[in-house]
């Protein structure tokens, strides 16, 4: 199948097709007289696996060691199991991140309960209030939240 065959079928992109390919995590796809790109079901079953990972947030580099224990199937799976619970460990810590996010914006909504004039809104100073402040850890954007 060529690559817009491959996109439909899967809901992926073309160009994050091409990006998975240049990445190394799709295995070049060979390539026909006209120079278009022919894909195998096993392209698409590893593309189907990629964005699989992708929706549980898995960075890249994570989908590649997981790639690699597919592409080994004797191989003892001790080390996915340690990266999962590495990404357990992250997604808990982003959740709490967002808790506190969550709780800081509300705070911040409270301090607005009803409309007036915006020179004495509470949400707007609360806002320039804090950005005067320099970021501290607890505040930071929380990467990949959505």
């Amino acid at each position: 199948m060529r690559i817009g065959e491959l996109a439909q079928a899967s809901g992926t992109p073309v160009e994050t097709i091409r990006f998975y390919e240049r990445e190394g995590l799709l295995p070049t796809a060979a390539r026909t007289e006209g120079n278009y790109r022919i894909y195998t079901p096993h392209h698409a079953e590893r593309l189907a696996f990629i964005r699989q990972c992708r929706s549980l947030d898995m960075t890249l580099d994570e989908v590649r060691v997981l790639l690699r224990f597919k592409d080994q199937p004797t191989a003892d799976c001790g080390e996915v199991n340690s990266l999962l619970d590495e990404h357990i460990g992250h997604v808990a810590e982003r959740i709490r991140a967002l808790r506190a996010l969550e709780k800081e914006l509300r705070a911040l909504r409270a301090a607005c309960p009803v409309p007036h004039a915006a020179a004495d809104c509470g949400i707007l100073q609360g806002i320039d209030h804090a950005g005067a402040k320099p970021p501290t850890a607890a505040r930071r954007h929380v990467r990949g939240a959505h």
